[in-house]
């Protein structure tokens, strides 16, 4: 007979741990990009749809939107110059 730990004893994650990608990317949210650019959810969005963005589609049907920390790095690079 297995033992499941009760809600009270899983392992929460902290509010600072990402989750990663498979090479070990930290990916970001949209909404984390856009409180690290200063700008709104809509804006990264527009980046996004316009390709100058990278991201990866996951969950369900793809509807979620996860950036790589290092492609966020290279955006704000390319757009800052």
């Amino acid at each position: 007979m297995s033992h499941q730990p009760h809600n009270s004893q899983r392992k929460a994650k902290s509010a600072t741990e990402h989750p990663t990608a498979k090479h070990g990317d930290v990916l970001l949210t949209v909404k984390e990009v856009a409180e690290l650019d200063r700008c709104s959810e809509k804006t990264v969005r527009r980046a996004i749809d316009a390709g100058h963005l990278k991201c990866i589609r996951v969950g369900p049907n793809g509807r979620l939107i996860r950036i790589r920390k290092a492609d966020h790095a290279a955006y704000r690079y390319a757009h800052t110059m």
